[in-house]
């Protein structure tokens, strides 16, 4: 499972560690511990809205742009954490039956049902 958490403490690391600045440095700017804020970037901790954007004001990085980065990395996340479908047939896809119960052929995907009962029709809706 994907943390935000964890991704939005890489980001910050990300960003201090490009500027060359120090925990204690940043800590100190965002008048919070430096025990916490490595908490935070290491994605131990859930940061406030307030204490984020403290952190942002001391790496001189609006908000929202790390909120976009973690945004991005999330995406990527999820992308590559999602199963391909590609390969699998539509039916199997979208969980169709290929019969429905006393063994009768399940209708098409789109196609009406025509020629069924009332009841093979309700258990292929259901």
């Amino acid at each position: 499972m994907i943390l935000l958490r964890q991704l939005l403490g890489d980001v910050l690391r990300r960003l201090r560690v490009r500027q060359n600045r120090t925990l204690r440095e940043v800590s100190t700017l965002a008048r919070v511990s430096l025990g916490y804020l490595s908490e935070v970037e290491r994605g131990q901790k859930e940061a406030s809205s307030e204490l984020l954007a403290s952190i942002c004001g001391a790496l001189g990085v609006p908000l929202s742009q790390v909120l976009r980065e973690v945004s991005d990395q999330f995406a990527l996340a999820e992308l590559q954490a999602a199963p391909v479908l590609a390969d699998v047939p539509e039916r199997e896809r979208l969980a169709i039956p290929e019969t429905v119960p006393g063994g009768i052929p399940a209708p098409e995907f789109g196609e009406d049902f025509h020629g069924y009962s009332p009841e093979v029709k309700d258990m292929v809706a259901a």
